[in-house]
């Protein structure tokens, strides 16, 4: 319920794997992204679990989400694709421009 709240980090049908469990607090959604529990999220720590949905998807592996592999009526996407638009929205989250989300800039909507 809280991934749902945070719209910046909002698991889209792109990123939420099938059957995806979603965080039930902060402090969960925030340990889920920090991969090494400095209580910071960095750029590569955003991508990468962001990235858990599309690699879920992309069920041959080649790299590209195509029709069978998406909802109805979206159009096909490449890997770097996906990760340059996260890059983007990290960039976008972090209020504060020092290269890394607090809990506050990661729960928070994007910015411009």
């Amino acid at each position: 319920m809280i991934v749902a709240m945070a719209s910046g980090v909002a698991m889209t049908a792109l990123h939420a794997a099938p059957g995806a469990d979603y965080a039930r607090s902060p402090a969960e959604l925030m340990a889920r992204f920090d991969g090494d529990g400095d209580g910071r999220v960095i750029e590569a720590e955003y991508v990468a679990y962001l990235s858990l949905g599309f690699r879920a998807r992309d069920v041959d592996g080649d790299g590209v989400l195509q029709a069978g592999e998406l909802p109805p009526d979206s159009r096909p996407i490449t890997k770097a694709a996906n990760e340059g638009r996260l890059r983007r929205q990290f960039a976008r989250q972090d209020g504060n421009g020092d290269g890394a989300l607090d809990a506050g800039e990661l729960l928070a909507p994007p910015r411009g």
